[in-house]
């Protein structure tokens, strides 16, 4: 059964076209993305991993980590975003696999097939949270490890990620979150318990605005967060 979200995917269509222009709607993932890669390589190792990418949208994360060694498989519900990653993809010269699909459709097929799986920026767009971390958890293998980024669901996220972002300074699109699916590390700790796996690590992505960057801080998870689990071996 699919959680995937007919007006979320719908959303992310209409970005596909400028998801690579680093000043485009896509900006603030395109300035998170080398410290969500600088995590992922902080709990797992990259180089000739299996390594499945759900939510890839355009291809970001999953360039970055075919840059760092690993065999990245890129998995999205968006036909749109995959033509986008593909093509530049292409253009760039790397090799990697794009699917179309969900987590929970892709894990029927490919149980314990992944030595690290990543959802960046994914677990909010989707109705089932939960039954999705567990068909993410089906699908790694014994000492896998799963790295999940999204908001947690505070006033403070809802004051920076929709007020200020999305219609104050207008850095993302008006209507990208819907702050009712925004996740509490807790709650996120808790399906991955229940799928299976070992929480390990929690750190937030805050943002400066002096500088323009985020950085990585494991004391404020306010906003923006970043979480590893690991399959026991």
């Amino acid at each position: 059964m699919s959680t995937a979200s007919a007006s979320e995917i719908a959303k992310f269509n209409g970005f596909a076209r400028s998801y690579w222009d680093p000043e485009g709607p896509m900006r603030m993932l395109h300035l998170m993305n080398p410290l969500r890669i600088d995590f992922v390589e902080a709990h797992a190792l990259l180089q000739d991993a299996r390594v499945l990418d759900v939510g890839c949208g355009g291809g970001l994360a999953a360039e970055a980590m075919v840059r760092r060694g690993a065999q990245v498989t890129g998995l999205d519900a968006s036909m749109q975003m995959l033509q986008a990653a593909r093509l530049h993809a292409e253009e760039s010269g790397l090799q990697l696999q794009y699917e179309f699909g969900t987590a929970e459709e892709f894990a029927a097929s490919h149980t314990g097939a992944f030595d690290l799986i990543t959802a960046f920026e994914m677990i909010e767009h989707v109705t089932d949270p939960e039954a999705t971390v567990q068909a993410m958890s089906d699908m790694l293998a014994p000492g896998g490890v799963l790295i999940l980024s999204t908001l947690n669901r505070s006033p403070k996220a809802y004051l920076g990620a929709i007020v200020f972002a999305e219609y104050l300074a207008q850095w993302v699109p008006k209507g990208t979150h819907d702050y009712s699916r925004f996740r509490r590390p807790s709650e996120l700790a808790g399906y991955a318990r229940n799928a299976g796996l070992q929480p390990a690590k929690i750190e937030g992505l805050t943002w400066h605005p002096l500088y323009r960057q985020f950085q990585r801080d494991p004391n404020d998870l306010s906003i923006n967060y970043v979480f590893a689990a690991r399959k026991p071996a």
